[in-house]
């Protein structure tokens, strides 16, 4: 995971940040696996009480545009559904156009904007937020 971090992020979380994520009852991963079983791709998702966050959903490179970012993000909005979670909120860069449209195609609403949230570019973050149906 901390290899497709380091390729897909400018401003990488340590590799120690996914070992101590793995062992909290707060936190769900998802992998994604090619059909050599190597790992391609993550998600993870926090939560606490009836709210969640994508802290982070990572493709590598050359994997890209082939859907596995959504089949991702689709099955961590699963798990926030099973858990009763009534909304998921996640940052993204105001230049990642891509994952703009995937967010918003699942349902993912503006609600603020993170000034200076990133780093190595420096840029703001849109907040985005997921209501589960049924529970606003």
């Amino acid at each position: 995971m901390a290899e497709i971090e380091s390729q897909a992020f400018s401003d990488p979380w340590p590799a120690s940040a996914f070992a101590d994520l793995l062992v909290q009852p707060y936190a769900r991963l998802t992998v994604a696996l090619d059909a050599r079983r190597v790992l391609c791709g993550y998600c993870i998702m926090l939560h606490v009480l009836d709210e969640g966050e994508i802290a982070n959903v990572a493709v590598m490179p050359s994997r890209r545009r082939r859907g596995i970012a959504a089949r991702l993000l689709d099955d961590a909005l699963t798990t926030a559904a099973a858990l009763n979670l009534a909304t998921v909120f996640l940052e993204v860069r105001l230049s990642n156009d891509p994952a703009r449209g995937l967010y918003a195609s699942r349902g993912f609403e503006p609600i603020g904007r993170r000034r200076a949230y990133y780093r190595e570019p420096l840029e703001d973050a849109l907040v985005l937020r997921w209501q589960r149906p049924g529970s606003a």
